[in-house]
């Protein structure tokens, strides 16, 4: 009687190969699998989907059943080979994002990540360890400007984190990988990363710092209505006259403008949607509408053109953008000039965006709703503006105090 003859493995069942290397041996998956489009192909797997071996029989063999396990479900991908780096500046290229965005996320992708070893890592590879590690880097030396060699910021390397994660996000979708490697990696936290303090001015320190800039700063004007709005920098410089209602005291902010840095390229300005993507109304008071009056005559008499309803508010005389990092720099020398005529404890160093600080903290110390100051603000909601400026919010603390006092004493009085 003949031997019992060994049962054949169906094909779609898949095998467990093993080989010899000059490290030991190991073990590669060898199977049909069926595609989430529905069709079939043979697979041959060396390393599992974030990069491990197989040493031994039985963790090939579990490997292999979850292998099938996903393509019985339909989600089983084919691993990418397509290294992370070059996937990165593809995804960039294709995003529906803002032309500063994009510019952003460009910058980031070359400076911190195509550099690096990462860059050249499969993406059916890369994992959250890997990720993790690569944001070690950068924290401890990852600057790529005139402080080479130091350290990225937590806010910094938190800023390209979200980007990698929006990246793999789309490579999930692209069905190049099953799991976004992002997710399990450890970024610098919310805390690390917070945003520089702010330093806001007072009533007094602003109002003096205006009255100073009144006949020595040609931008005087631009100060005083980044500082009575609340307006970003971005948003004044796209201003135009046909969004000044100088009867009915408001200004309609509808654009922005800032700079996009294109490497071998230069640098334009380009003008695009606010912050939110939403135009907002701001009522602006007596005093502002005056010196806008003043400043429309002004700039008309220099030439007809300025002064045009589709003439940019705070353009240049040639009638285009001001260059954004040049009005800030402006403002820094200003304060400067101020602080050398008037002294150092009159008006504190500030930066340009610490204008609209001051907008928000003053109104909102003068107990202003937060509902009004954040529509001024053009924040996304009241809970941003909340977030924000927690620590000027007025009252809330002493107030409770007194109350919980006074309840205690009128019960003892009881």
């Amino acid at each position: 009687m003949s031997a019992k003859r060994r049962k054949r493995r169906s094909p779609g069942d898949g095998g467990v190969v093993e080989y010899m290397t000059k490290a030991g041996v190991r073990y590669r998956l060898n199977a049909v699998v069926r595609l989430p489009d529905g069709s079939t192909k043979r697979v041959f797997m060396r390393k599992g989907p974030n990069g491990e071996i197989w040493t031994d029989a039985e963790s090939a063999k579990a490997a292999l059943r979850a292998l099938l396990a996903e393509s019985d479900k339909g989600t089983f991908i084919e691993p990418s080979q397509q290294p992370f780096g070059t996937y990165c500046a593809e995804v960039v290229e294709g995003m529906r994002i803002a032309p500063q965005t994009r510019a952003s996320y460009r910058k980031n992708v070359r400076n911190h990540i195509e550099p690096y070893p990462i860059a050249k890592v499969p993406l059916a590879r890369l994992t959250g360890q890997q990720l993790t590690a690569h944001y070690r880097k950068l924290e401890s030396s990852g600057r790529k400007d005139h402080k080479t060699g130091e350290g990225l910021s937590a806010r910094t390397t938190r800023y390209i984190h979200t980007i990698v994660h929006g990246i793999l996000r789309q490579a999930v979708k692209d069905g190049l990988v099953l799991r976004n490697a992002a997710d399990a990696a450890t970024p610098p936290t919310a805390k690390e990363a917070k945003p520089p303090e702010m330093h806001p001015w007072s009533a007094a320190q602003l109002a003096a710092f205006l009255g100073w800039a009144q006949d020595k700063s040609e931008h005087t004007v631009l100060w005083h209505v980044l500082a009575h709005t609340g307006m970003r920098r971005g948003e004044a410089l796209a201003l135009r006259w046909r969004n000044v209602d100088l009867d009915g005291e408001t200004i309609s902010v509808r654009r922005s403008a800032g700079m996009v840095r294109t490497a071998g390229e230069g640098a334009e300005i380009v003008e695009g949607d606010t912050k939110t993507n939403k135009p907002r109304v701001i009522d602006i008071d007596a005093e502002t509408v005056v010196l806008l009056r003043a400043y429309r005559r002004e700039r008309g008499s220099m030439a007809l053109q300025l002064a045009r309803d589709d003439a940019l508010v705070f353009g240049s005389i040639e009638s285009e953008h001001r260059n954004p990092e040049h009005v800030s720099r402006q403002f820094v020398a200003d304060v400067t000039r101020c602080r050398k005529a008037l002294g150092t404890d009159a008006v504190p160093k500030i930066r340009l965006h610490d204008l609209r600080h001051t907008h928000a903290t003053l109104l909102l110390l003068a107990r202003e709703p937060v509902h009004v100051v954040s529509e001024r603000l053009g924040h996304a909601s009241a809970v941003v503006t909340m977030t924000i400026y927690a620590h000027v919010l007025p009252g809330s603390q002493r107030e409770a105090a007194d109350l919980f006092a006074r309840l205690v004493s009128e019960a003892a009085a009881v």
